[in-house]
């Protein structure tokens, strides 16, 4: 008797374990799901458990710990920021590295939907580590970045300009080293007429396998030629960010209402254009002309920093309905915030709603009404259009809940 006892006991707990290991963490239910890497753009319903997406489906029925209805709203995977500045701070006088202009991403992320932000060369080889310890380490949002060719960084003024400190061979190793967190090489601000910073980065992304960004600086005229570094200088799937600036000391993508023929020539060969808004780097007198006329952006990005988040910039869901009512699609704009910037970055696990990807997750609301929206210049447009992010799953927990979709209702006795 005793032994059957236990052989009963042992099966009920099996069978209890078996129930609890199949129970869902998390359904969301009837939203309009939109996943560009599996090609999903309908009602679908999506099962998280232990911090994965497990299942894709239309009316997902199984027991789950928390249902949520996204009845008219869009699901789409996490957003990718692949242009922020998080190098956060108290060091004086270091600008985006270790300092007061850049922002801790927690504050910033969950509420416009995005998961995952890339710190756009704030640090270089020489405080990666500070970085990495002040920063990745302690923020729920993913944090990876692009490594500055500059060893100390995005710290400013004659920082920025010291040649002698951009050592490809150095900023690789550091790549290297880290390449769970370094995804990319940056060159930003050099402020000249010559090539060797931009050989440099290149140099550094070739021994370390990664893509470089290019925040092209200004120079004397004649200006370094933008058909030059995209066509010559840079490789396919290299980055060239603040693509609708219009930068004083610098060549612009268009000229007099015509966009620049070299511009299309450059993102067929590979050439990555990027958003990067910022608080100095999106006018509609080029993103519009621009879009109309073919070039359409491959990534979104904001160039989050103490600079741009109160102007016109704001966040990446202001900068996504921007480009919405621009003239671009949902869909073009839902994946050039996932799925795009995850090949860009060679992280295929994220921007997408594969089952086994990290349960990363945006809910958003498309409103319609009468919306104003700012370039870097002061201009506005008026758009009909505006996206707002009702909730936001990291790793399979809701870490942003505008209106209460995942709690419990309270009712008062």
């Amino acid at each position: 008797m005793k032994v059957r006892r236990i052989v009963i006991a042992c099966l009920l707990s099996f069978v209890v374990q078996l129930g609890f290991a199949q129970t869902l963490d998390l359904v969301i239910k009837n939203g309009h799901v939109i996943d560009p890497k599996n090609r999903i753009d309908g009602i679908m319903d999506v099962a998280i458990r232990d911090g994965k997406i497990v299942e894709v489906a239309r009316n997902i029925n199984k027991d789950a710990r928390r249902v949520v209805d996204a009845n008219g709203m869009f699901v789409t995977p996490g957003l990718i920021d692949l242009h922020g500045h998080h190098f956060f701070g108290t060091e004086h006088n270091r600008y985006l590295s270790n300092s007061f202009v850049a922002l801790p991403p927690d504050g910033f992320t969950f509420r416009a939907g995005v998961t995952t932000a890339v710190d756009a060369g704030g640090a270089g080889w020489r405080n990666f580590d500070i970085f990495k310890a002040n920063v990745i380490d302690n923020s729920r949002t993913r944090v990876l970045s692009f490594l500055n060719i500059v060893g100390a960084g995005m710290s400013g003024g004659p920082f920025e300009q010291n040649t002698a400190d951009m050592d490809p061979k150095l900023a690789a190793m550091c790549a290297k080293a880290n390449k769970a967190y370094i995804v990319g090489i940056k060159l930003a601000h050099y402020e000249g007429n010559e090539w060797l910073p931009t050989e440099r980065a290149v140099e550094a992304g070739k021994l370390a396998g990664i893509p470089v960004i290019v925040d092209f600086g200004r120079s004397e005229q004649p200006y370094l030629s933008l058909r030059t570094l995209t066509m010559e200088k840079l490789r396919p799937g290299d980055i060239f960010t603040h693509c609708y600036g219009g930068v004083s000391g610098r060549e612009k993508v268009v000229e007099n209402g015509k966009l620049m023929p070299w511009t299309l020539e450059a993102q067929k060969r590979g050439i990555i254009f990027d958003v990067g808004h910022g608080g100095g780097s999106f006018l509609f007198e080029q993103a519009i002309p621009a879009i109309k006329q073919g070039l359409k952006p491959n990534t979104i990005s904001t160039d989050l920093h103490t600079g741009s988040m109160n102007g016109g910039m704001k966040d990446m869901l202001n900068v996504m309905s921007k480009l919405l009512n621009c003239g671009l699609t949902l869909n073009e704009v839902i994946t050039a915030s996932t799925w795009t910037p995850a090949q860009v970055i060679s992280r295929p696990e994220l921007g997408n709603l594969s089952v086994g990807s990290p349960a990363d997750v945006a809910v958003f609301s498309l409103d319609k009404g009468t919306f104003g929206y700012i370039d870097v210049g002061g201009m506005k447009i008026i758009g009909d259009k505006k996206l707002t992010c009702q909730l936001t799953v990291r790793d399979g927990r809701v870490v942003w809940d505008l209106n209460g979709m995942a709690a419990t209702p309270y009712n008062a006795k």
